[in-house]
């Protein structure tokens, strides 16, 4: 479906049922599938032969799902994962391991610099952190002999800079390393990161493609246009024989379009087992069918609240790339020139206790360690998501102690900015 508009795309995308087969995706709740012979399952486990034989590796549910993703983001290969976390973890340790290094963007979601900072430090994958808006000189100092991605977010969780896409991905491909793109926020309805020379491409599906709160998930898609066999040295995992699968070496079976994905998927998702769920790939399906409807309707209320919180001199600061005077602004007309995300950053009057004060008398709203959902919740990142750094790591972050994230949902607007007004003049 190629050829096809994003809204058919979302709704049609991944799967064109046969005569009598079942209308919508089905639910192949099942842990195993049977065979013949043993010798039909061995050219399974030899990579000699598409199919399925465990859940964990592959399920047909999941594979459908993830190829409407593929066609929502212009890819070549997909896999789902258990989460946006296992997504971003995958995506990096797929090509790096021990001794290696990562440069990231500094204003990435807590969570991430967390699994980034610590938990793979700890692997042995070093990781330097530069401002999106770092010189090029700065951005030339963070690459090393051993550099093997870039990573940033489209639109960063809670800071809001949008990732200036194109200089990045030149800068990777300059220093022969691909781009790695978190595009939770903007989804593929507002942002295509791989038509702006982005290599591979990360979500949360858990925020706006599932929509709901109902089922953790993520998401990995590889455009299938990184020469991984320019650099042989540098992706040996990928050019060279893998023993663990009788000396396969993956760009050669699978070449560059599914070497990347193959890979993650017979290596990563067997060994580590971070495995979508047959009945969350089918939420989550059912989220992405109304996507191209919901994410214009998030986008157009966070607009009306941002212009709003403008305007209230109880307000200190607001950030919404699409707010006019945004310093972001022309960075996402540029990227997103329909629309960003429903996420809208401010600060109160009065500082961290004062945000405190307010979000607890919100009514609409309601305080979630979520974002990116039906219905409006925000937080506090200082005291939540990001409450593992310091105050040199939050400032590195784009988050200030007053920071309160404001994820609007698809209710009506005045009403979000009713309950906006009368949990401010409580404060």
């Amino acid at each position: 479906m190629s050829n096809f508009k994003m809204g058919t795309k979302c709704v049609q995308g991944g799967y064109t049922p046969k005569n009598g087969e079942p209308r919508q995706i089905p639910i192949y709740q099942s842990t195993t599938f049977k065979y013949n012979t043993s010798e039909d399952m061995g050219k399974l486990f030899d990579l000699e032969a598409s199919g399925y034989f465990y859940s964990r590796l592959q399920n047909p549910t999941c594979d459908l799902v993830a190829a409407k993703i593929c066609e929502m983001e212009g890819g070549s290969a997909a896999m789902l994962t258990s989460s946006g976390q296992s997504a971003s973890f995958f995506a990096v340790f797929n090509i790096a391991g021990c001794g290696d290094h990562i440069v990231a963007s500094s204003t990435i979601y807590g969570g991430t610099y967390n699994l980034f900072a610590v938990t793979m430090k700890r692997m042995g994958i070093d990781f330097t952190f530069i401002s999106p808006n770092c010189s090029d000189e700065e951005f030339e100092a963070a690459f090393k002999p051993n550099t093997k991605a870039v990573f940033g977010e489209t639109i960063a969780n809670p800071a809001l800079n949008v990732l200036d896409i194109e200089r990045f991905a030149n800068m990777a491909h300059k220093h022969g390393v691909p781009l790695i793109v978190d595009n939770t926020f903007a989804t593929p309805i507002n942002c295509r990161p791989f038509e702006w020379g982005a290599d591979i491409v990360t979500h949360s599906t858990t925020k706006y493609m599932d929509g709901h709160a109902s089922a953790v998930g993520g998401c990995i898609v590889d455009s299938g246009r990184f020469d991984w066999t320019r650099y042989p040295d540098k992706y040996p995992g990928l050019c060279t024989p893998d023993e663990s699968y009788h000396g396969v070496t993956y760009t050669e079976r699978f070449g560059i379009e599914g070497a990347y994905i193959t890979k993650a998927t017979v290596q990563l998702m067997r060994d580590f087992g971070c495995c979508q769920q047959a009945q969350t790939a089918y939420v989550l399906n059912l989220g992405l069918e109304s996507l191209h409807l919901r994410i214009k309707k998030h986008c157009e209320n966070a607009l009306k609240v941002a212009e709003f919180l403008k305007s209230d001199d109880r307000i200190t600061w607001v950030k919404y790339p699409h707010l006019e005077g945004d310093e972001n602004y022309e960075l996402a007309k540029k990227y997103m020139p329909n629309g960003g995300c429903g996420v809208v950053s401010f600060g109160v009057k009065g500082g961290r206790s004062a945000a405190e004060a307010f979000m607890k008398e919100l009514k609409v709203a309601s305080i979630a360690t979520h974002v990116a959902d039906a219905r409006t919740c925000c937080l506090h990142p200082a005291s939540a998501t990001h409450r593992q750094m310091n105050d040199e790591e939050l400032a590195a972050a784009g988050i200030t102690p007053d920071l309160i994230r404001f994820s609007c949902g698809i209710e009506d607007a005045e009403d979000l900015i009713n309950d906006i007004k009368q949990a401010l003049s409580k404060i």
